[in-house]
């Protein structure tokens, strides 16, 4: 097939630039051909060459004492004592999820599932956060219900537990839904696999499924905006097949075992150019690939397609040569493929042949480690202006507004249509703080959360990178575990914008200083940028996912309030009410600064609560919708009400940071206000649980009223019915 001839508009339709298209020609001293082309847009643009966001990263908190592998490889490795390491990583699937939501959150929920288990890990645990426009907007029911459909299809027949996350909706979002999945597996900490190639000659091996022609180009369309010709994007998503990847992951886990892998790489964005490519630049080695071996599903794919196709569960590995029977007879075992397609190079060279033909023939290390990256020019956000009053209303009509909101009301909706409990391993499922995993065989667990507030952020890019990083903090302390390292996904608009790359940098500078003060380093994560559609980009969503550890399950904090509990408050109330739940949920205001994070606090308290763990029956973290929200869904969950002391609309929704609501039975509740004044630290009791009733000062709302809004207002906003379960 004769291949198109380079043109600007070829070149514009690739990604890439009119200089960076002189570098390009600068490199390699001649126009590329077709092919070379398309992996210099794979390899060049912003989702895998983090191009404009390098700079910043780098100044982010990355090491640790429990800390065995950082950013860099396919996932983050940290050691939880006893020769065992968890392994995880968070990246989005956005674009492919609004242009085809059912495939497009399906293959992002089997992409991160691969990052972990090429790593040499058994997944043990998702989650997924989730954003998507008005719920009135025509697409978003449509979105919400894909979306979930397809997280929920592809977890549920790999079989791994989705324990957490979260879901907003914000008019920001109706162009572009945001998509972030989540994943967490265990290994033994001295069997991880890294994707660096090593050794001359070697074997590179091509697992899994057949290449076909779905996906091409969608690592270069994830780093672009939407405009009227999304539609036209359909085929650049991916289709996923959940029992493959189940087959894959035991494939790879035996083929580990079996001691025949020297170097092993998912096949994510861009497909066999970025896996081969990565694998050879980190070994500091050239690779040569022979596309006939590919193994294909469709007939006639030229070297283009083959090189930049996106077809899920693949894998690429450098093998040991004299385990070639050994591990191909696994993989058949499998019923999956496994062939031989290249080989390692002394040289720095990516050679790609097809037939007798020469397809691409590129220096490989300029394709990595040499891709541009760029300092943006930023602007810092300018500072908050004064908050607006918020309108007289009484407590229970505010908790009202808010817990008949999407944003607030109870996602039962969501997490019923995911297994929470495959693997036998779950504890804490989702519904109320982080999600808990047992470490299997152990008396040990895993939490796991994921937050950001993106209000917060968009006012205040540096406090809110801060506090997206403390409420996982604070998640992971309420179910009592330690928390020890974070991934993060960050999610913006166009960094070719200066006050959108500004809200990046300020974000960043928020989230590392956060990781620092709370030992809490950054060891994964994922850049999303240019989420704009028509020029208007989403809010500034910085997701974090935080993980930590319960050394031993007689300190899970994990209960309910019973009837006659004491509620307290651990941490100091001030009544910030700019930028929070109520102002946006109630009266549509969006005004004011976010509110302060001081980590010295953040810590302290959360040591605090871990500290005096035996004397409390339940425990959360206070942050949207402040004390009010966060005592009626512990007392809902309970089944019985709560009286508040205040009818302050300040002291009840205020959203103060480094704060904790707990309950304790009377002689619990006495020893801990006696810890608090012991330690320096503010607890003060604020009311009790019990009746049935929920009531805030003189104001006074039915449980079973209220309840029933709760449970209800998710389905009824995106004109979703309850699945059915039986």
């Amino acid at each position: 097939m004769q291949e198109p001839s380079i043109t600007p508009d070829l070149i514009a339709a690739h990604g890439l630039k009119s200089d960076e298209y002189d570098r390009i020609l600068d490199i390699i001293g001649r126009e590329p051909t077709f092919t070379e082309l398309g992996i210099f847009s794979a390899m060049w643009n912003e989702h895998c060459s983090y191009k404009s966001s390098k700079k910043w990263l780098r100044t982010l908190p990355t090491e640790g004492p429990q800390v065995i592998c950082g950013p860099g490889e396919n996932a983050g490795v940290v050691d939880i004592g006893d020769g065992q390491a968890v392994v995880f990583k968070m990246e989005s699937h956005n674009h492919p999820s609004y242009i085809e939501p059912h495939q497009g959150a399906a293959t992002g929920v089997g992409g991160i599932l691969r990052d972990v288990f090429t790593m040499g890990a058994r997944p043990i645990a998702a989650m997924d956060s989730l954003s998507f426009g008005r719920p009135e907007h025509p697409k978003t029911p449509h979105l919400v219900k894909g979306v979930v459909e397809g997280i929920g299809a592809y977890g549920n027949c790999f079989g791994v537990p989705n324990v957490g996350g979260e879901v907003r909706f914000h008019r920001s979002y109706d162009g572009n839904c945001l998509v972030n999945a989540f994943a967490a597996g265990l290994a033994d900490a001295d069997k991880i696999f890294y994707s660096a190639a090593s050794g001359i000659g070697m074997p590179v091996v091509y697992l899994g499924a057949k290449t076909g022609r779905d996906g091409v180009g969608g690592a270069t369309m994830a780093s672009a905006e939407f405009d009227d010709t999304i539609e036209e994007k359909r085929p650049t998503v991916q289709v996923g097949d959940p029992f493959t990847e189940k087959c894959l992951l035991e494939a790879c886990l035996e083929l580990m075992a079996s001691d025949s892998v020297i170097s092993i790489q998912d096949m994510g964005a861009a497909g066999l150019t970025c896996s081969a490519v990565e694998m050879g630049d980190k070994g500091g080695l050239g690779i040569k690939l022979q596309l006939d071996a590919v193994p294909q599903r469709e007939t006639d794919m030229t070297a283009y397609e083959m090189m930049l196709s996106e077809s899920q569960e693949r894998m690429l590995m450098v093998l040991k040569p004299e385990k070639e029977a050994e591990a191909r007879a696994i993989f058949e075992k499998w019923d999956l493929d496994f062939a031989i397609v290249g080989e390692t190079l002394a040289e720095d060279r990516f050679l790609i042949i097809q037939g007798n033909d020469v397809k691409a023939d590129l220096p490989l290390s300029k394709l990595s480690s040499s891709a541009p990256e760029y300092d943006r020019p930023w602007v810092e956000t300018p500072a908050a202006g004064a908050a607006s009053a918020l309108p007289q209303i009484t407590p229970v009509a505010a908790l009202r507004a808010l817990i008949g909101s999407p944003n607030y009301a109870h996602k039962a909706w969501v997490w019923e249509q995911y297994d929470t409990q495959v693997g036998a391993d779950t504890i804490l499922r989702p519904g109320l703080g982080a999600g808990v995993v047992r470490v299997h065989g152990t008396n040990k667990a895993l939490a796991f959360t994921s937050d950001v507030t993106p209000r917060y952020v968009k006012a205040n890019p540096f406090e809110g990178g801060k506090q997206a990083v403390a409420e996982a903090y604070r998640n992971l302390c309420a179910v009592g575990a330690t928390p020890l390292a974070t991934t993060d996904n960050l999610n913006f608009g166009n960094p070719e914008k200066p006050e959108i790359m500004g809200q990046l940098v300020g974000a960043i500078k928020g989230i590392g200083e956060a990781c620092r003060a709370l030992d809490f380093p950054i060891v994964s994560g994922n850049v999303s940028l240019y989420n704009e559609t028509d020029g208007t980009g989403i809010m500034p969503t910085p997701t974090i996912g935080g993980v930590g550890l319960i050394e031993d399950l007689s300190r899970l904090i994990a209960g309910l309030p019973g009837d006659g509990d004491v509620a307290l408050v651990i941490g100091t109330t001030s009544g910030h009410l700019s930028q929070s739940a109520l102002a946006h949920e109630a009266f549509g205001i969006d005004s004011g600064d976010a509110p302060p994070v001081d980590l010295v606090a953040e810590r302290r308290h959360g040591e605090f609560l871990r500290a005096n763990r035996s004397h409390l029956t339940a425990a959360s973290d206070l942050s949207d919708g402040g004390l009010a929200l966060a005592a009626f869904e512990m007392a809902e969950a309970a089944g019985i009400g709560v009286r508040l002391d205040s009818d302050d609309i300040g002291q009840l929704f205020g959203e103060d940071q480094a704060r904790y609501l707990v309950a304790c039975d009377a002689a619990g509740a006495e020893a801990l206000l006696e810890a608090g004044a012991q330690a320096g630290i503010e607890v003060a009791q604020v009311g009790s649980f019990g009746g049935m009733a929920i009531q805030m000062g003189g104001d006074a709302g039915d449980l079973a009223e209220l309840s029933q809004l709760y449970r209800t207002a998710f389905a009824t906003a995106i004109r979703g019915d309850i699945p059915d379960h039986a």
